[in-house]
């Protein structure tokens, strides 16, 4: 099996750069998703707050790889050898998926004012509707440990000035080297 698993900063790109790879014909797991059915399934709203306490909840619990011991679940399920994990947090979440499968880390990146804009286009339930609430989000993120997920990914995508057709490229340009290496 080979899982593409991305990270980056809330509104960096990630789900538009994994999608890229869903229109190839992979599977995409959604780490966030599994932490909303998680806050549901605990009978709380998923916002923002929420989904937050209890992806902190999870990892204090089971450890810091809790989420992505859900995820593989996830991933075992869709049957595909090719699998794209969005929203890696932290090293130990790919260690998860290094034991089962082959794996490269892809970071995207864009500065905070322009993930900031995006999240407020995008309009998802668990969005920061405030600067303040923007930036709390960045700290939890920063505070389970995804600067250092981005810091050491194998692969870096800037999405500072991309069009999303542009990040596709640039995700499936990256992805086909790895999964088609040219021998020297």
């Amino acid at each position: 099996m080979r899982i593409v698993a991305v990270t980056g900063m809330p509104g960096a790109g990630k789900s538009t750069a994994a999608q890229a790879l869903v229109a190839k014909g992979w599977k995409r797991v959604v780490m966030g998703d599994v932490i909303r059915e998680e806050t549901k399934r605990r009978g709380l709203e998923p916002d923002s707050k929420n989904t937050g306490e209890v992806m902190k909840q999870l990892r204090k619990e089971h450890g810091e790889a809790a989420v992505a011991d859900l995820c593989m679940r996830a991933v075992e399920k869709t049957g595909s050898a090719l699998v794209v994990v969005d929203g890696i947090r932290s090293i130990h979440e790919v260690e998860v998926f290094k034991r089962k499968a082959m794996v490269i880390l892809v970071a995207v990146h864009a500065s905070p004012e322009r993930r900031y804009a995006l999240l407020r286009e995008r309009g998802r339930r668990d969005d920061p509707l405030t600067r303040e609430m923007f930036t709390a989000r960045d700290e939890r993120e920063l505070g389970v440990g995804i600067g250092s997920a981005i810091a050491l990914a194998d692969e870096m995508v800037s999405n500072e000035h991309a069009s999303p057709e542009e990040l596709a490229s640039a995700m499936s340009e990256i992805v086909g080297r790895w999964s088609n290496p040219v021998d020297d």
